[in-house]
């Protein structure tokens, strides 16, 4: 029994990146000819683009510049023109099996491609195997979280029971009956399942794996579910991108996706950080059905360095670290953090800044922190003119040594006190 789904996930790094960027040309040629990225990118050469370099300088697309372009074109493309699939009356050759709906709402096509999420990849690093039978807790309606994990579960040659959301006691009954190897869902509802039967003298001896996504899962969970025979393993996935990045049996971080080009960028801007530093989670997911090209996720995460000790030798992340989007509301203006990142551009002198909103509602102070060698003259009262200037808002300015501000990505720190 193979501890890996295939040989790509053991290439060498090297190889494995020179692959994603040899497809990337296409790629991006492919997400031209959809009319969203036709636009955003227009005027790109997709031959050209050919290094992480070339495709930093393309333009970041964020969930709710998604959501807005699918809201404006809904009449004609629900889609918004980002997917190169649809149905009769859509566009042809059509190619969509399925067609969900997210919190928004948002669009997203399904595609006839085999295993068109790429769960399959994060069920056997969780251990599941051709053969056996997954007890699937994720929602078959709307979103797709439930077609995701079966058509991974199929990928795999395992057989599928849809139990969907709630229900405890008859998705329990089930488990009596048919006695699954696997489970598939988020890790709460797990542990409700788990506590129930328990509480009713129900005995789950065969349920030995699963696969957790939707929640934080934390180790305290995941030693819990351990003592009661279960060994739990997190995938990050979402509705647009499929899967991004699974755990392994080393429990050392998330390894990336074999399809995805990942980047790491300050929050509120489209610049890599440097390897190490917590940033937003963007994305390229080499899908010709809904070619994203800089995808932000709006997630927080770090590469991790070195390989994963399973043997895998893609990239690892550290996993879901928080929000990226941390605008907030200051003396009834919104500030974002793309305009702190304006401040700093304006200033080169600046290696990093974190702007502290404090005090007490309606009583609000701002102190912008910027890491800058040494303490050049005046260089605090032009950033102060800056944040006036960008944000219509004064802030006091405080110059920091580099490398003394926190790395959690936090690009505005809302610390008021909401008593």
């Amino acid at each position: 029994m193979s501890d890996f789904l295939d040989a790509l996930e053991t290439r060498p790094p090297e190889a494995r990146e020179a692959a994603l960027l040899a497809a990337l040309p296409a790629h991006l040629a492919q997400a031209q000819r959809s009319a969203a990225f036709g636009a955003l990118l227009a005027g790109v050469d997709a031959a050209a683009i050919t290094s992480r370099a070339a495709l930093a300088a393309l333009p970041v697309l964020r969930k709710h510049e998604l959501f807005e372009r699918q809201k404006a074109g809904r009449a004609q493309d629900p889609f918004g023109g980002f997917a190169t699939i649809g149905w009769n009356g859509l566009r042809a050759p059509s190619g969509a099996r399925r067609v969900f709906q997210s919190p928004g709402p948002i669009y997203e096509p399904e595609g006839e491609a085999p295993d068109y999420w790429r769960i399959a990849r994060a069920m056997h690093a969780a251990g599941f195997r051709a053969g056996e039978l997954v007890h699937n807790s994720f929602s078959y309606h709307l979103t797709p979280a439930g077609s995701m994990m079966e058509t991974g579960a199929h990928a795999l040659g395992c057989t599928v029971f849809a139990g969907g959301t709630g229900n405890t006691e008859l998705q329990l009954q089930a488990m009596q009956d048919l006695r699954p190897h696997a489970y598939a869902g988020t890790p709460s509802f797990l542990r409700i399942l788990v506590e129930k039967a328990a509480e009713l003298g129900m005995a789950l001896p065969w349920l030995s794996k699963a696969l957790l996504s939707g929640e934080a899962f934390p180790p305290s969970l995941r030693d819990w579910l351990a003592e009661r025979g279960v060994q739990g393993y997190q995938c990050y996935a979402t509705a647009d991108a499929g899967l991004i990045a699974y755990e392994t049996a080393a429990r050392e971080g998330l390894v990336l996706d074999e399809a995805v080009i990942l980047e790491i960028v300050r929050p509120g801007t489209g610049d890599p950080v440097p390897e190490g530093d917590v940033g937003e989670v963007v994305v390229t997911v080499l899908n010709p059905d809904y070619p994203l090209v800089r995808f932000g996720t709006g997630d927080l995460s770090a590469v991790l360095p070195g390989r994963c000790p399973s043997g895998r030798t893609n990239t690892r992340i550290k996993g879901w670290m928080g929000r990226a989007d941390q605008t907030a509301k200051v003396r009834g203006m919104f500030v974002h953090p793309s305009q702190v990142a304006e401040v700093v551009k304006r200033h080169p002198e600046v290696q990093r800044a974190r702007l502290v909103v404090a005090g007490e509602m309606a009583n609000d102070t701002m102190t912008l922190h910027v890491e800058v060698p040494g303490a050049p003259e005046g260089l605090a009262e032009r950033l102060a003119a800056s944040v006036r200037d960008v944000t219509k808002l004064r802030a006091d300015v405080v110059l920091a040594a580099p490398g003394s501000l926190p790395n959690d990505g936090k690009v505005i720190e809302d610390a008021r006190s909401y008593k």
